[in-house]
């Protein structure tokens, strides 16, 4: 683990932030890291409102009792729940080792079980806080090496420190973590919309200077689609094209929505901090029902991307 009391060197115009050591300019490497002072070490919440908890392990591997009563050795977790309508949005990734390169293995749920005020009481029987307000920063590495921890409640308090040199989390911490998730993912689960009754996906982004791109892919019988897009740049000229899709492309479609749980991101918490152009993705099932979700959900990168598969597939390729 990292040591917080590392001698001051300065603080920043925020009084509250102490700058434990920062690279100068155009220097190759070095370290920046900071300590905010009013973070706190306690806290007082129950209500977890988002949690997400990334780190590699130390060598000493932790294990997980599978459920088929096999080890597992793992030395890197990365965890994310929030709360969804009617439950808890779950997501586990573990692999034995922490370099990018070691097989993940990685599962999520939407279970009916609201588990986020037992996750809270983990939290606190692990003392995750206590590193609270750490963040360190150290250039030229070739990956990330340690983790970040970004826990968020209802009453505004917040757990976040990261570092990309070393774990920032113990072993037995992962192995709590972990095991609380595997444990939690097994139970009921939510249902979730029909993917094979979907007959038309439309894509939206409306860009700020005016512009546009939208399109239509309208699923045929046969298992094919026609995809029709229509765009509007700098000008006022309006772009329109349309095109044949193959029944193998329909079926990866359909298979990255499953994938990604792209139909149950609608409840999912905003991101804090948005940014680029507003782009939105509408189901239409056979019934007439519809469901759209958007690009500023706040969840992992890894299923974040399964919007962006789709909107590659509309308004990309040729």
């Amino acid at each position: 683990m990292f040591n917080i009391f590392k001698k001051k060197k300065e603080e920043s115009k925020d009084e509250d932030i102490v700058i434990l050591s920062r690279t100068k300019p155009y220097e190759c490497g070095g370290t920046d890291a900071t300590l905010d002072r009013k973070a706190p070490k306690t806290i007082v919440s129950k209500e977890i409102t988002s949690f997400s908890v990334e780190s590699a392990l130390p060598r000493d591997f932790a294990r997980i009792n599978r459920y088929d009563n096999t080890v597992e050795f793992i030395g890197y977790v990365m965890t994310f729940a929030v709360p969804v309508e009617n439950g808890t949005f779950m997501y586990l990734v573990t692999s034995r080792g922490f370099y990018h390169g070691e097989e993940r293995k990685s599962s999520w749920a939407f279970i009916k079980e609201n588990v986020l005020p037992q996750l809270a009481e983990l939290v606190e029987k692990q003392d995750i806080a206590k590193e609270n307000g750490y963040h360190s920063t150290t250039h030229g590495l070739p990956e990330n090496f340690g983790g970040s921890v970004l826990i968020k409640y209802a009453s505004g308090e917040k757990i976040s420190f990261s570092d990309n040199q070393g774990p920032i989390i113990s072993s037995e911490t992962g192995l709590a973590i972990a095991e609380f998730f595997k444990t939690a993912m097994g139970g009921e689960k939510i249902d979730m919309p029909d993917v094979s009754k979907i007959k038309m996906i439309k894509f939206a982004e409306e860009r700020g200077n005016g512009g546009f791109s939208h399109a239509v892919l309208t699923l045929n019988p046969d298992g094919t689609a026609v995809n029709e897009r229509t765009d509007k740049y700098d000008s006022e000229k309006i772009y329109e094209r349309k095109k044949d899709v193959s029944a193998e492309t329909v079926r990866e479609i359909k298979k990255n929505i499953e994938e990604f749980g792209i139909l149950g991101w609608t409840t999912f918490p905003q991101r804090s901090y948005i940014s680029g152009n507003d782009k939105k993705l509408t189901f239409i099932f056979d019934d007439g029902s519809e469901i759209t979700v958007d690009d500023i959900r706040d969840l992992p990168s890894e299923l974040s991307r399964g919007f962006f598969n789709i909107e590659l597939e509309m308004t990309t390729k040729n």
